[in-house]
């Protein structure tokens, strides 16, 4: 099922967490109903654990979220990966806008699919780390910008497709404004328990939306935080 071919990410840190524990992770994933292989490929030799708290590595690769500080969690492999497949789900994508680049692990995995990632973060503390993490990981086809995003990242539209790492109370306008004809924008929109997963594509007259899975992320705020 999977490609085993490059695997210095993988190999990276190795001795922390066992490749036995990786493999488990994306047959986990693979039954729980991932199918892209690219995709499960790319998350198997992603070093997880880089991107957790040294004292939560033991548990980098649990399908599950996890802390990372400033009340912001890492997303559990399962809703990266369903997330990334959506985005993917049309074609390869050349641009691709995040919000939220939070730890850096979605960024990691975004920065092996497409050819270019632009990732906007409000917490600098944050974003400064995970700029550190993927430069440790090589992965220089990433921009980032620390301000908010609800505004995206107006200067650099259209992007093919944009992803959304925080609950949005609504779609924001501004990421509806800068996706190209025929983009993706994923997003979980709601509030506190109600929230659900949204698959918006850009038609040559408007929109269409889908409503996919109930989902919980932390919420999408206003204005950047030093």
């Amino acid at each position: 099922m999977i490609n085993r071919e490059h695997d210095g990410l993988a190999r990276r840190g190795i001795g922390m967490t066992s490749q036995r524990t990786r493999e488990r992770l994306i047959q986990r994933l693979y039954e729980e109903g991932l199918s892209n292989a690219h995709v499960l490929e790319v998350i198997r030799r992603t070093p997880r654990h880089l991107f957790v708290d040294e004292a939560l590595a033991h548990r980098a690769y649990e399908d599950t979220a996890l802390p990372i500080g400033h009340n912001q969690t890492i997303s559990q492999p399962y809703m990266v990966g369903r997330m990334t497949e959506l985005l993917l789900a049309a074609g390869p994508l050349d641009k691709v806008l995040e919000i939220g680049t939070g730890s850096g692990y979605q960024t990691a995995v975004l920065a092996q699919l497409v050819e270019r990632v632009f990732s906007v973060e409000r917490i600098q503390g944050l974003q400064d780390r995970a700029k550190e993490r993927l430069l440790e990981l090589e992965l220089r086809n990433v921009v980032f910008r620390w301000g908010d995003g609800w505004e995206g990242w107006p200067a650099l539209a259209p992007y093919n497709g944009i992803i959304v790492t925080a609950a949005a109370s609504t779609v924001p306008q501004a990421l509806l404004d800068q996706l190209a004809p025929g983009g993706r924008l994923v997003i979980p929109v709601g509030s506190g328990v109600e929230q659900q997963l949204l698959l918006i594509v850009r038609e040559e007259h408007g929109f269409s939306r889908h409503v996919l899975d109930a989902v919980r992320f932390v919420p999408l705020l206003n204005g950047p935080l030093a």
